[in-house]
């Protein structure tokens, strides 16, 4: 099959392109894909993260082409010609942000004219901490396509509710499992990391934004066991300033490590390695490719009830769901994991649901979805 596909990929940072080039790398090893990709994404006045380049020594990359400009409709147009020209069996798109909305109508109504099928892969429905309107400027571009992959069952009855007449998947979040592998052992990942050896630790990963619950995490911890510390490792989206002031009000100054940076990837596993435990806090959002890492890496996780992490995440096999926003619980749900030592129960049940959430399912969940929208018996 010939497929069509569009999304970021490096020098641009983050978990989209990360998943992006990981998806390419998976579909070429059964398909032929043409990758489009951007010459540059967001303009800095729209994004509050840093713009600079990923700063990894070893990169995810694959070829692609670098034909997209966010706001200079004419690449847009010059894509949707190359790639008529290609005559894909597939255009891929993706679903996260309503900034790349005229950019999928342009190539979905270039495609719709050249009857070419459509499936997005939908990341979320709505940005979290976005206006509900949002989802209004959603729907134009969905309605395009022939199918919709979801990965919340929410999001799926949702889609079904909106689209009844599109062909609907509900796909998963794969393992992040590419990332460099250096074989740390847990003292040698704090040795990097300058932690020290005996101390119980939790980790708090990736960008820091409000939706991802933060100062909660920060409230939970205040009540627990003070040998207890907590690693924050991923670069701040909004004022650092009153998380500093937050761990100060609190005494937390001697248990929190703040490492206020983009994680290259050679660095992801001694985070990961040296950690008991990740916290996923948030108050709202549908998916996290940074629990995809920690079940890669086997780190037991404590999260929310909140989007697919609940789908995610198996209570009391892979790891503690509390409810969002509630700082007792989780701090309850903290000093439980310690006190009765889940760590190895917790570790077992995730070698038990690694194959399920394989980049290779995800595939054929695609494969299967295109044989619907097209009659096809099976994948050419």
């Amino acid at each position: 099959m010939k497929i069509a596909l569009v999304g970021p990929t490096y020098p641009f940072r983050g978990g989209i392109a990360h998943y992006t080039t990981l998806l390419v790398q998976q579909l070429r090893r059964r398909h032929e894909v043409r990758f489009y990709s951007y010459r540059k994404q967001y303009p800095a006045w729209l994004f509050p993260g840093s713009t600079a380049p990923d700063p990894s020594a070893q990169i995810l990359q694959e070829e692609c082409e670098r034909t997209i400009e966010p706001l200079n409709p004419l690449t847009w147009w010059q894509t949707g010609r190359q790639l008529l020209a290609e005559r894909p069996d597939l255009l891929l798109l993706q679903w996260w942000t309503p900034f790349w909305l005229p950019l999928h109508l342009t190539l979905s109504l270039m495609a719709r004219r050249a009857n070419i099928p459509i499936i997005y892969l939908c990341h979320q429905l709505v940005e979290p901490d976005s206006s509900p309107l949002e989802w209004l400027t959603a729907r134009p571009a969905l309605a395009l396509a022939q199918g919709l992959i979801l990965v919340t069952e929410a999001e799926y009855q949702q889609a079904q509710r909106a689209f009844p007449h599109l062909a609907l998947r509900k796909g998963h979040h794969p393992l992040y499992d590419s990332f460099p592998a250096h074989g740390l052992s847990r003292a040698e990942a704090r040795a990097v990391l300058g932690i020290a050896p005996e101390v119980p630790l939790l980790l708090f990963f990736g960008f820091v934004r409000r939706y991802k619950g933060l100062p909660i995490l920060l409230d939970a911890l205040a009540q627990t066991d003070p040998a207890l510390h907590l690693l924050i490792a991923g670069e701040f989206w909004e004022d650092a300033e009153s998380y500093q002031a937050q761990i100060a009000r609190l005494g937390l100054t001697d248990r929190v490590i703040i490492h206020n940076r983009y994680i290259p990837n050679e660095a992801v596993e001694a985070y990961f390695r040296a950690a008991d435990l990740l916290v996923l806090p948030y108050l709202s959002g549908s998916q996290s490719g940074v629990s995809m890492l920690a079940l890669h890496h086997k780190l037991p996780i404590i999260t929310t009830s909140v989007g697919g992490l609940a789908e995610t995440v198996q209570h009391g096999q892979t790891g503690l769901i509390v409810p969002p926003g509630d700082r007792d619980a989780l701090a309850a749900a903290l000093q439980r994991f310690f006190r009765e030592d889940l760590g190895p129960t917790l570790q077992t049940g995730m070698a038990n649901v690694q194959e399920r959430l394989s980049w290779d399912g995800l595939v054929q969940i695609i494969e299967e979805l295109w044989c619907e929208i097209t009659g096809h018996d099976a994948v050419a």
